[in-house]
C-alpha cells in the first residue's frame, strides 16, 4: 500500500561529541521516507531550492520513493544547524533558515490524493491541514509536531489533531501540549483532542504507547556507538508507519509491533551522521535487530525458581 508523507527536506549541520558535519542531507520527511521505504511505497511532499543536488534526489529514487510531490523553488533549501552534548536526547538549535520552506504551499499531484495512509511530519500545522484537506479519504492519519508549533500555533495544531488518528511526539512535547507533567494524565488530555493513539518517544529510554485503556512500554536498543541522534524520531515514525502500511492491520498487537519496528529503524539511524547508515542498511539486518528487541524484554518463558 502507498504511504504519503509531507514534511521538510533540508541541509543539516550537526555537531556531537563524536564528530561534526556540514550541510548534509536531512529533514523530517527525508528521514521518515527512507525508513518507511523498507516496508512500503512512499510518496513524498516537500520543497527544496535550486541548490539541492541531483545526487540526493537519486538517493531517494534508489529507495523507490515517489518524488513527484517534491517541488523545486527558486531560492535556497531549508537549513538547520544544531549541537548535542553528551546528553544526546535533545539538540541545541544554533540556526534555522527556512528559505523556500517559508512560502511553501503544497499542491498534491492527483495520484497522491488517493493515498490510504498519511503522515504529517514536523512542519507548520496549517500546512499539515492543507495537505490533509487534499487527500480524499485516508484510512489512517498520523502526525508529528514540536515545541515551536505547540507554543506558536497551538490553536491551529489542535485543529489539525481533530483529524488525526495517531500522534507521535516526545515526552517534553507531550507534557507541553497537554499542560500536564504526568505522562499518563497528559495522554488522556491529548487523546481528547482527537488522536486515538499516542506514541511518546523517550530517546535512549524507549517509547510509550497509549491506546485507549492500554499502555505499552518499549525499550530503546542498547548500542555501543551512537554518533548522531538527528532524525531518530522521524526514522522511528517511518518504521512505525511503514510497518502498518505494509500489513494494513491496526489492532493493538499490530500497533505494538509497529512501535518495535520504529525503534529498530531509529536505532540504525543514530549509528552514523545524516542518513549514512541507512545507505547501506539491508532488510535482513532490520529483521535480525527486531528479533533482538524481542529478546530484551522476554521473560514469560523463564521458569520461577520454586517451580
Amino acid at each position: 500500500m502507498s504511504l504519503l508523507v509531507v514534511g521538510s527536506v533540508a541541509f543539516d549541520s550537526v555537531k556531537t561529541p563524536f564528530g561534526e558535519v556540514e550541510e548534509v542531507l536531512g529533514g523530517s520527511a527525508t528521514y521518515f521516507s527512507i525508513a518507511a521505504s523498507y516496508f512500503t511505497d512512499v510518496s513524498l511532499v516537500a520543497v527544496v531550492g535550486e541548490d539541492f543536488p541531483e545526487a540526493h534526489l537519486d538517493f531517494l529514487k534508489e529507495r523507490n520513493i515517489n518524488i513527484d510531490g517534491l517541488k523545486r523553488d527558486s531560492g535556497k533549501t531549508f537549513r538547520w544547524k544544531g549541537e548535542y552534548s553528551y546528553h544526546l536526547n535533545e539538540a541545541k538549535t544554533l540556526k534555522t533558515e527556512l528559505n523556500v520552506l517559508e512560502s511553501f504551499r503544497p499542491t498534491l499531484p492527483p495520484s497522491y490524493c488517493e493515498a490510504p495512509m498519511v503522515f504529517l511530519a514536523n512542519i507548520d500545522p496549517e500546512l499539515q491541514s492543507n495537505v490533509l484537506n487534499q487527500v480524499k479519504n485516508p484510512g489512517l492519519v498520523a502526525c508529528d509536531t514540536m515545541n515551536f508549533w505547540i507554543e506558536g500555533k497551538r490553536d491551529a495544531l489542535i485543529k489539525t489533531l481533530a483529524s488525526v488518528d495517531i500522534l507521535i511526539i516526545n515526552d517534553g512535547e507531550a507534557r507541553e501540549l497537554a499542560r500536564e507533567v504526568n505522562l499518563v494524565k497528559a495522554a488522556k488530555k491529548i487523546r481528547a483532542f482527537g488522536p486515538k493513539i499516542l506514541v511518546v518517544k523517550q530517546g535512549e529510554y524507549g517509547a510509550l504507547l497509549f491506546n485507549e485503556e492500554t499502555i505499552f512500554s518499549a525499550p530503546a536498543f542498547p548500542l555501543e556507538n551512537v554518533f548522531d541522534p538527528t532524525g531518530a524520531g522521524d526514522s522511528f515514525a517511518g518504521g512505525f508507519m511503514g510497518y502498518l502500511s505494509k500489513y494494513q492491520t491496526f489492532n493493538d498487537d499490530a500497533i505494538r509491533r509497529a512501535v518495535i519496528y520504529g525503534s529498530t529503524m531509529a536505532s540504525f539511524n543514530v549509528e552514523a551522521f545524516s542518513l549514512d547508515r541507512m545507505r547501506t542498511l539491508k532488510y535482513a539486518e532490520i529483521e535480525s535487530r527486531y528479533q533482538a528487541f524481542k529478546g530484551l524484554t522476554t521473560f514469560e518463558n523463564v521458569a520461577n525458581p520454586e517451580s
